[in-house]
């Protein structure tokens, strides 16, 4: 990964969404803190920078200030929104207060054409805002090349030494052109080519497995789901039979997913799969609990035992490897009680014991969730296990309410799995974010036959969503959740009744528990 371009983080919700248009356009991008040293910086040889958005005043005392270093370090910068205001305070210009603040939609009038930000573009723009303070005088050097209706300086440049400002974001969807913005700063601008790709990426990871994993051997805790199954086939496509992955059956998986799992990795793959049958362990772990976060605990407490055990066997091994990514690993810090901006110290086995001493090895720490399965693909792995939609580590423990007992394990994945079959062909189950059934602990009346019934309720879920964090339900067409009822009051033994789920997050959430 030679070419990079450097994003410094100054506290913007949008940070992240800068990186991975970056990556778009084929370049790999680096999130760095606001206050990285420029030597830091230089060492990482960026062919740009990009300053962020954020939500201080540069005129604040408490003001997030970056190395005024970066600005000799003679390649390109551009700052976005807050990242035009600290370029301009510390290259001399002035921002202040506006009398009017922007937010949301406007025009952006383009008066010098020949910008090279705005190659190709038309002379008016659409674009997003959101600040409410506003630059008021140009740094020596540079001038202005694009106005809003509040903003005579809404696009500035000093083309001598390639540094531009844009008041607004580009990187947001709701500046539509902003991608050929971003695109005309990474390639003409800076001239970075176009190697950022995952078959690119494969021969690079390779390499760099081997030259740290060397001859020891690698412990992987295979789950089935997108980022383990990646990391899997990844790795061992790096140093073959020195890895060795464990999956571990608790019992509340969904149906076939043991079997996949075995026939895609051992089988396929062959890769040194050892299986822990834990179903009967779990379950009587789970017995007369009901409340959710019992539940959570009881389950996270006992795979950790049960893997525990199971590295025991599996022999010494020096790396634990796990299948953390970039949003994962970012560090950024809380700026003017800014909650987008929060230290992520999410890891995928932050609650094994110190015990289990490991050096870890994260192959897929500065991917992004698309790009990870971009690399699922160029790896051989299935669409099925690629784009297959989240799954709660807890399984469905937390979608069935109430005490989790075998009867209701199999009541509940018999329903989901015709929900995944229908979704699947009705091709709408690549389409969204989730979609599966949840087992409510409540028994109604019914008829089937000639017969009165008293049977469990499953409850249908759709959403749509682009991070888990928020999401809105799917207007599913009547026809399939006509067949969704029918299949599963039908087929599932034990239910009589089903319901659809038209809550929003928020304010409910995503899963029910």
């Amino acid at each position: 990964m030679n070419e990079q371009i450097v994003i410094l983080d100054f506290g913007s919700q949008y940070t992240q969404v800068i990186a991975r248009r970056i990556r778009e356009c084929n370049v790999y991008s680096t999130i760095l803190r606001y206050d990285t040293p420029a030597a830091e910086i230089a060492r990482l040889k960026p062919k740009g920078l990009i300053l962020s958005g954020g939500p201080s005043s540069v005129y604040a005392e408490d003001a997030p200030m970056a190395d005024k270093a970066i600005f000799k370090l003679g390649i390109p910068v551009l700052g976005i929104c807050y990242g035009l205001q600290l370029l301009a305070h510390f290259l001399g210009g002035k921002v202040e207060r506006g009398q009017k603040r922007e937010y949301g939609k406007g025009m952006l009038m383009i008066r010098d054409t020949t910008c090279p930000l705005f190659k190709k573009l038309p002379a008016a723009l659409q674009v997003w805002n959101s600040h409410g303070d506003k630059l008021t005088k140009l740094p020596n050097g540079f001038k202005p090349v694009a106005v809003t209706e509040n903003s005579d300086y809404a696009a500035i440049e000093n083309r001598a030494r390639h540094f531009y400002g844009l008041q607004f974001h580009p990187e947001v969807v709701h500046t539509p052109k902003g991608r050929e913005i971003i695109t005309n700063f990474v390639h003409d601008i800076c001239g970075c080519g176009k190697n950022w790709t995952m078959h690119n990426y494969v021969e690079f990871a390779v390499k760099e497995i081997r030259d740290l994993v060397g001859k020891e051997k690698v412990i992987l805790g295979l789950s089935g789901g997108v980022d383990s199954s990646v990391a899997a086939a990844l790795i061992h496509e790096a140093i073959g039979d020195q890895l060795t992955c464990i999956f571990v059956n608790n019992g509340l998986l969904r149906a076939n997913e043991a079997d996949t799992v075995r026939k895609v990795f051992g089988r396929h793959f062959h890769i040194k799969l050892q299986y822990e049958e834990s179903t009967r362990l779990f379950l009587s772990k789970l017995k007369g609990i009901t409340d959710p976060e019992r539940k959570r605990k009881i389950i996270g407490k006992t795979f950790i035992d049960v893997f525990q055990a199971a590295t025991k066997r599996a022999g010494a091994a020096k790396f634990l490897a796990q299948g953390t990514l970039y949003p994962d690993v970012i560090e950024s810090v809380p700026i003017a009680g800014n909650p987008a901006a929060m230290i992520k110290s999410h890891h995928n086995v932050g609650g094994l014991p110190k015990s289990m001493k490991f050096e870890l090895l994260e192959p897929l720490k500065c991917l992004f969730k698309d790009e990870v399965r971009l690399l699922g693909l160029e790896l051989g792995l299935p669409k099925e296990i690629v784009y297959r939609q989240p799954f709660p580590g807890p399984g469905l423990a937390v979608r069935i309410l109430g005490e989790v007992t075998p009867k209701r394990c199999e009541i509940l994945r018999n329903a989901d799995s015709i929900v995944v079959e229908e979704m699947k062909s009705s091709e709408l189950y690549y389409k969204i974010w989730q979609s599966f059934a949840v087992l409510l602990p409540v028994r109604s009346v019914g008829v089937m036959g000639d017969e009165r019934t008293y049977e469990y309720t499953i409850a249908i879920r759709a959403v749509e969503s682009q991070d888990g964090m928020t999401a809105d339900w799917v207007k599913l067409p009547y026809d399939i959740l006509e067949k969704l009822s029918s299949r599963i009051i039908n087929e599932v033994k034990g239910v009589n009744r089903c319901v659809f789920d038209i809550t929003s997050k928020p304010p409910g959430t995503i899963e029910w528990e």
